[in-house]
């Protein structure tokens, strides 16, 4: 919820006043008063300055997040484009379709076996295809 300062405001001095009539009845000064006062409401825009900043940064933060959500891939195309390492993109495109389609599959988080499904093959091919990509992977990374 927003910080709202005129409801805050209103609160700390309803607060305010039921304090000073305490301390007039208890016989305290009115300079004593006086001076509590000032110090309180210095007190009360510290924190507001604070609460209002957190919000503007709460939002700000809000914006950022929704601004690099990555973009949703769908097909082989889109991941390739994705891929900014270069040499892990030269790897990429000459690795044919199916071995990508069933990368794309479980980055997608779908199970050996239901993307042996989705593409018609058998549960040990899909492995063995992911287990051969991720070998020439790892000699390219070293």
């Amino acid at each position: 919820m927003a910080y709202n300062k005129a409801r805050e405001e209103k609160k700390w001095r309803l607060w305010k006043e039921a304090e000073e009539k305490q301390l007039r009845s208890l016989g305290v000064s009115e300079d004593t008063i006086e001076q509590l006062r000032v110090h309180d409401w210095a007190i009360f825009n510290s924190d507001r300055r604070y609460y209002q900043r957190m919000q503007e940064a709460g939002t700000y933060l809000d914006e950022v997040a929704e601004d690099t959500t990555p973009p949703e891939i769908k097909t082989v195309e889109d991941f390739l484009d994705n891929i900014e390492n270069q040499q892990l993109y030269q790897v990429l495109i000459k690795v044919d379709r199916l071995t990508l389609q069933a990368v794309l599959l479980q980055l997608q988080g779908f199970s050996i076996a239901e993307i042996a499904l989705m593409l018609d093959m058998k549960e040990y091919t899909v492995y063995k295809r992911l287990s051969r990509l991720k070998e020439k992977i790892k000699k390219l990374l070293g």
